[in-house]
């Protein structure tokens, strides 16, 4: 690592943030929240791995935000990219070439695994996966698409659909054409596993029996995260992605990566399903990590056969923003400087030597803690009230007063949490220090002696 993360306290204005939070509960309304329920945070600033509130409290950043900034906030070679980008050209229209998008459509097509070598790009993640999902039912002629419960894959419609969580049911009405099925995850098996390889096996015939039910010749897809994000950071046992990827080749079924979260770095690969030797998905979809959100952008890596699909037919779907240059730009410093300063083989180092070996003392010290999983700077702590039933800390779709006590005592020591249900998510920017690392750990190992309390 070449990065200085050396700090020194920025000029906050906090009059001027009190202003920001006035106005943003006067006018701003908040995503997936009950407005009149909700006191969110003013960011005042951000360098590295931190933040600072409208209190001027610093915090370490261990959520990376909606764990998108990998590369880490406000690194000087993409700021300056993007000025340098501004400066130049601002803004195309995307039916005409321009310079960022093309070295960003390159650079992305070199680092897909296979021949995913065509970049459609998009605004964020959600409209990838619809893009990804169009392009498949356009290239199959069918219409059905299989998604796993406990996943998430976006905000708009047919993503939303497509999400096995609970922020799905208010919007599905039944009639997207998706179906849902159960993914591996041992810790709360469906399938009465007692293995990791039980729980492949079974969870593979599960699939392959819900396709033969649902129809083969029905479905256009099956659309899995590389690792299940925020529904749980579930690692896939060997052998699952491999067996999918059987599966869909059996049935002439296209198979859909969805890497928005767990691709660029975050998983200690460039993509989350190299760790799955030799699989290779029909589409890949990515956003948040290829330019850690500096300016919005996502978009689908396309295999040369469905690529063709589309060589004499034209694709009907486009946006007015797809390939900007400002994103695309920011894009190709943010990869460049994840090379250059090998990001990539930092979070699988910090993964491998810290956080892992941190996390599973942690595990055996504190009886909240049910498990531990991750890979990189991808892991999910899975608290409890009671280990022996694994009854979680809070229910499913909601929280509860211990999970919040846990989640205040971070703050209040430092730490920026992100957590989702039971869980806590131990996500911090790839370039996260060693010694970093170690005090969000700590903090967190501080803060669970609350869950214990609540036992």
């Amino acid at each position: 690592m070449t990065i200085d993360t050396t700090l020194a306290a920025p000029e906050l204005d906090l009059a001027a943030a009190q202003r920001a939070y006035e106005l943003d509960r006067k006018h701003v309304f908040h995503s997936w929240s009950a407005q009149a329920k909700i006191n969110p945070m003013t960011i005042t600033a951000t360098d590295g791995c931190y933040v600072w509130d409208g209190d001027g409290n610093r915090l370490l950043d261990f959520s990376s935000q909606l764990v998108n900034t990998n590369i880490g906030h406000q690194h000087p070679k993409v700021v300056a990219a993007i000025a340098e980008q501004a400066a130049k050209l601002c803004t195309v229209a995307p039916q005409h070439v321009n310079e960022a998008r093309s070295e960003a459509a390159r650079l992305i097509a070199e680092r897909t695994p296979g021949d995913l070598n065509k970049i459609f790009f998009t605004n964020g993640g959600a409209d990838a996966n619809e893009h990804a999902v169009r392009m498949a039912r356009l290239h199959t002629g069918r219409r059905k698409v299989l998604s796993r419960y406990r996943s998430y894959h976006g905000g708009t419609d047919t993503a939303i659909n497509l999400t096995g969580d609970p922020r799905r049911w208010p919007n599905d009405y039944g009639d997207s054409g998706v179906v849902h099925f159960f993914g591996p995850f041992l810790y709360r098996s469906r399938f009465h596993a007692t293995t990791e390889a039980e729980e492949c096996a079974r969870a593979l015939e599960h699939l392959d029996e819900l396709i033969r039910m649902e129809g083969p010749s029905q479905i256009a897809a099956i659309i899995l995260e590389s690792i299940p994000g925020t529904a749980g950071i579930m690692i896939p046992p060997p052998g699952y992605l491999a067996g999918v990827r059987e599966i869909c080749d059996r049935y002439g079924i296209v198979f859909i990566a969805d890497e928005v979260m767990a691709g660029f770095g975050r998983a200690g690969k460039w993509f989350a399903i190299e760790h799955a030797e030799g699989v290779v998905p029909d589409l890949l979809t990515f956003a948040k990590g290829v330019n850690s959100g500096y300016v919005p952008l996502g978009g689908v890596a396309i295999n040369n056969e469905i690529a063709a699909t589309f060589d004499e037919r034209p694709y009907p779907g486009g946006l007015t923003y797809s390939g900007h240059p400002l994103a695309t730009a920011a894009a190709v410093a943010t990869i460049n400087a994840m090379v250059d300063e090998q990001i990539v083989e930092n979070a699988a180092r910090i993964g491998e030597e810290i956080l892992g070996p941190g996390l599973a003392e942690i595990a055996a010290r504190h009886p909240s803690v049910g498990e531990v999983r991750g890979s990189g700077v991808f892991w999910a702590i899975e608290l409890v009230a009671d280990q022996a039933t694994r009854e979680p800390l809070a229910p499913y779709g909601g929280t509860s007063d211990a999970m919040n006590r846990v989640l205040a005592e971070c703050k209040s020591r430092g730490l920026l949490p992100f957590a989702n249900f039971n869980r806590i998510h131990v996500v911090p920017p790839c370039i996260v220090t060693d010694e970093q690392a170690r005090e969000g750990l700590a903090i967190i190992d501080a803060a669970l002696d609350v869950a214990d309390a609540a036992l």
